[in-house]
């Protein structure tokens, strides 16, 4: 649960999918689509200004009737964006995501942003970890003693 979540970012891949806030909520769903993602960073000159998601699109277009082929991104997006940085921890994650009621944060370093990390990249980190947590005990079981190097 102390693992950085730059270590996540590592394993993962530091690639951001971002829109400008000028584009239609078309444009930007289309995006999602081709992307496989269910959040576009929100990026206006190089700053990021929202996060558009599966759950605006549903609660801001949908539910409000909006026409996604003449409304802007900017009209809908999440503008209040919750951040963290790589130093954050697996469990400082946990917190935000459930606290904050949210599935994706964008990770800050020094201003710039260098990725993004999503409830389910976390949700795969806990499941890998333990499942290597249940082999190395299984080793330890069957062998009398632990299958890792020495110092790891």
């Amino acid at each position: 649960m102390n693992t950085p979540i730059s270590a996540l970012l590592d394993r993962k891949g530091h690639s951001v999918f971002s829109v400008l806030p000028t584009v239609t909520i078309s444009e930007a769903v289309a995006e999602m689509n081709r992307q496989r993602v269910g959040c576009m960073l929100v990026i206006d000159e190089g700053r990021l200004v929202g996060v558009f998601t599966e759950r605006d699109v549903l609660k801001r277009v949908v539910g409000a009737g909006v026409d996604p082929t003449r409304t802007r991104v900017a009209e809908v997006m999440t503008s209040s964006v919750i951040t963290v940085s790589p130093d954050a921890t697996v469990e400082q994650a946990m917190v935000i995501f459930t606290e904050k009621r949210c599935r994706h944060l964008p990770v800050i370093e020094q201003g710039r942003l260098v990725g993004t990390i999503s409830i389910g990249d976390i949700t795969r980190w806990m499941a890998d970890s333990s499942r290597a947590e249940a082999e190395h005990l299984k080793n330890y079981i069957t062998t009398g003693f632990s299958t890792a190097p020495f110092g790891s």
